[in-house]
């Protein structure tokens, strides 16, 4: 099965070649594209991006202003074509090497949708954040009461879709709040959610890293959002299918 993967990119100068390598030497992933969507960087990763990159595989995407990742999500998966659809960070938290593992159920036809979870005791996992910790895993565990799913790491950002799966949801939130929302939406379908552990390679704010508060404050907002309301398909678009969310 052709897999069709979306990068999503903001200021990731130092890190982006590199993860684009690194996907493209994972040879058990038969990579119909890579789909890069440039969220309006200003550290020179768009210059980047228009002076190379020009192999037939890139899809590459440029976002006029800086929205967040939920819209650089939205943008590339509108151009996604491939059987599966994936989500790659471009900035080296997540070994590519281990996406063939998350998309094994799906090609083996066991399920639907597969998260990724740094939490269940697969592969090195870097110690950073204490809280970050506590709070990922109060809004998964907020996240599954209105649900009812059993994950363990919502937040984590490989996930990775069937393209029939994902074309049915609508992305509202244009930042980190996406996470939960996805989540809500997925489940609200009648389709079959696999979890798979993964390793974590976190890094600092030193390092780059850009989730803070106020994006947990907007991804329980989400959370009670999503988790509320039925209707989360695009208004107008399959609102007879019963199973739209």
């Amino acid at each position: 099965m052709e897999v069709s993967i979306v990068v999503p990119i903001f200021n990731e100068k130092e890190t982006l070649s590199t993860i684009v390598e690194r996907l493209r030497a994972v040879s058990a992933l038969q990579i119909r594209e890579i789909i890069l969507v440039d969220d309006c960087s200003t550290d020179g990763t768009r210059a980047l991006l228009e002076e190379g990159f020009d192999d037939p595989i890139f899809k590459k995407c440029y976002h006029t202003k800086n929205q967040g990742k939920g819209a650089a999500l939205r943008t590339g998966f509108r151009e996604a074509t491939g059987d599966i659809v994936a989500v790659q960070d471009a900035d080296l938290e997540y070994d590519p090497e281990e996406l063939p593992r998350l998309i094994l159920p799906i090609e083996q036809g066991q399920a639907d949708v597969v998260f990724g979870s740094r939490f269940t005791g697969v592969g090195p996992h870097r110690v950073v954040f204490f809280w970050h910790m506590i709070g990922n895993r109060f809004l998964t565990l907020l996240s599954n009461m209105f649900t009812n799913l059993n994950l363990t790491d919502m937040e984590c950002c490989y996930k990775v879709f069937r393209r029939e799966v994902i074309s049915q949801i609508y992305i509202q939130e244009d930042r980190f709040g996406v996470e939960p929302e996805l989540t809500a939406k997925t489940a609200r379908l009648d389709v079959r959610i696999f979890e798979v552990g993964i390793s974590y390679y976190g890094r600092t704010y030193a390092e780059g890293k850009k989730i803070g508060w106020k994006d947990g404050v907007r991804a329980l907002y989400a959370i009670f959002k999503y988790g509320l309301f039925r209707r989360c398909r695009k208004p107008g678009k399959l609102d007879s299918t019963p199973s739209s969310v």
